[in-house]
């Protein structure tokens, strides 16, 4: 089943062109993040989630955003070290986008859209805001940012059977 939401384009860190369809219809998890926030440690979180569904079924994807308390000032290259060399991310990390605003990428756009937040608010409040989306790309469930990423397991294993 095509979607729409599967087809927006996406650029890497490392300046690759994708789709979510790219990601072989697996369950995707995607996040805003940053690496100077008080939610920052959830990178580990977001990366033993990666290690423990990705031969499951899921893709776990990273989206840079200096939109809240400008807490991702450093270019792409900054972003993939500190990740890497402070958290062990091997997931999918992609360009700094921003999710709020006339600027905000077509993802984060449909994301909020079809998930909105609290009260029906389709802003996005902070960093480390996490949509789960299913294979056929239907946005199955919005997560604060303060839903610790360990606290999803239930959520994922039920997408994925």
């Amino acid at each position: 089943m095509s979607d729409k939401l599967l087809d927006i384009p996406v650029t890497t860190i490392k300046g690759e062109q994708k789709t979510l369809a790219d990601f072989g219809g697996k369950a995707v998890l995607v996040v805003n993040t940053a690496s100077k926030c008080g939610f920052t440690p959830q990178y580990k979180g977001l990366e033993n989630v990666w290690q423990q569904y990705k031969d499951k079924g899921l893709v776990v994807l990273g989206f840079p955003c200096n939109q809240f308390g400008k807490q991702e000032p450093g270019d792409e290259g900054a972003i993939s070290e500190f990740c890497e060399l402070n958290f062990g991310v091997s997931f999918p990390l992609f360009k700094k986008i921003d999710v709020n605003g006339s600027d905000a990428h077509p993802l984060f756009v449909q994301l909020k859209k079809r998930a909105p937040g609290l009260l029906g608010s389709q802003g996005i409040k902070w960093n480390f805001t996490k949509f789960l989306i299913g294979a056929d790309g239907q946005v199955v469930k919005r997560f604060a940012p303060t839903t610790k990423p360990e606290d999803l397991s239930a959520e994922i294993e039920a997408l994925l059977q």
